[in-house]
C-alpha cells in the first residue's frame, strides 16, 4: 500500500514539475559550407551574409510575426565527418539587440571546420544539436548551404535526411553558386540534387544565392521563410522587403 501511494505522490510531482525547456517558435541549426572548395575570403564572406541577414529589420519582422517572437539559433561549418565546428552557439534573437551578439560572435571567432564533403554527417550533426539543447521549438529545422552535393565521407546523404525528416525535422538548403566562390557544378545541376538528396519535411525548399552581390539577401529570403510560422506572413514580409530595395534603387 505505501508502497502505491509512493508512487502516485511521484507522479504527481513529475507532472507538476515545469520543464526548464525554454519555449519559443523556432529551433534553426545553420550548416554552412565550410570544405576545401571554400577559402579564408569565402568563409568571412558567408559569415558576413548572415550576419547582415540576421540583424536585417526585415528578418527580425519575421521573428517578431510569430506567436512567442522569438528564435534560437546556432551557426555551425561543416567539412568531412570528423569536423563540424560550432562557431556560435545556440543563441535565443528576440530583437535588434539579442541579433547584434549573434553576428558579433560569427564575424569573431576563427575557422575550426576543414576537410572533404561529408553532408549526411552534418545533417545528423544538426540533429544532434536540436535534441540535447535546452529549448522546445514549435518547429525545428535545419538549414545546409554548399556549394555541390557530393559526399565524400561518412553517412550517406538520403539516408542521414530520413533519419532527420522522420525526427520531425525539416531540412531546407541553400545551393550556394556566387562567381568568387567555386560556381555551378559542371556535371550535375546543383539545385535539383538538393530537392531529390537532401531537403525534406513538410514544405521544404531550396533558395539559391547566384551571385557574391545576391549572397545576402538570399540568405535574408532564405531565412524569412524559415522564421515566419504563416506563409502569409513571410509572404507579406518579402514583398515590403522587394518594395525597399525598389525604393533604394530608383533613389541611386
Amino acid at each position: 500500500m505505501k508502497t502505491a501511494l509512493v508512487a502516485v505522490v511521484a507522479c504527481i510531482l513529475m507532472l507538476a514539475t515545469p520543464s526548464t525547456a525554454e519555449e519559443l517558435d523556432l529551433e534553426l541549426v545553420l550548416l554552412a559550407d565550410a570544405t576545401g572548395s571554400i577559402d579564408e575570403a569565402e568563409i568571412r564572406f558567408q559569415r558576413a551574409g548572415y550576419a547582415e541577414a540576421i540583424t536585417d529589420p526585415s528578418v527580425l519582422n519575421a521573428i517578431a510575426s510569430n506567436a512567442y517572437g522569438k528564435i534560437v539559433v546556432t551557426y555551425v561549418e561543416w567539412a568531412d565527418q570528423l569536423s563540424q565546428d560550432v562557431v556560435v552557439d545556440w543563441t535565443v534573437i528576440d530583437g535588434p539587440v539579442s541579433a547584434q551578439a549573434f553576428a558579433a560572435k560569427l564575424m569573431e571567432a576563427p575557422r575550426q571546420a576543414y576537410g572533404r564533403n561529408a553532408i549526411g554527417a552534418a545533417l545528423l550533426k544538426g540533429k544532434e544539436l536540436i535534441d540535447t539543447n535546452s529549448y522546445q521549438g514549435l518547429r525545428r529545422v535545419i538549414d545546409l548551404s554548399a556549394d555541390s552535393a557530393n559526399n565524400w565521407n561518412g553517412p550517406p546523404i538520403r539516408g542521414a535526411r530520413d533519419i532527420v525528416v522522420s525526427a520531425g525535422i525539416v531540412i531546407n538548403g541553400l545551393a550556394v553558386l556566387c562567381r568568387h566562390c567555386s560556381g555551378r557544378p559542371v556535371s550535375y545541376d546543383l539545385e535539383q540534387r538538393f530537392y531529390d538528396e537532401i531537403i525534406g519535411g513538410p514544405a521544404a525548399f531550396v533558395v539559391t544565392a547566384d551571385s557574391a552581390e545576391t549572397f545576402a539577401d538570399a540568405v535574408r529570403k532564405k531565412l524569412i521563410l524559415e522564421i515566419a510560422t504563416r506563409p502569409q506572413d513571410a509572404e507579406r514580409i518579402l514583398l515590403q522587403l522587394t518594395g525597399v530595395q525598389h525604393k533604394r534603387a530608383l533613389i541611386r
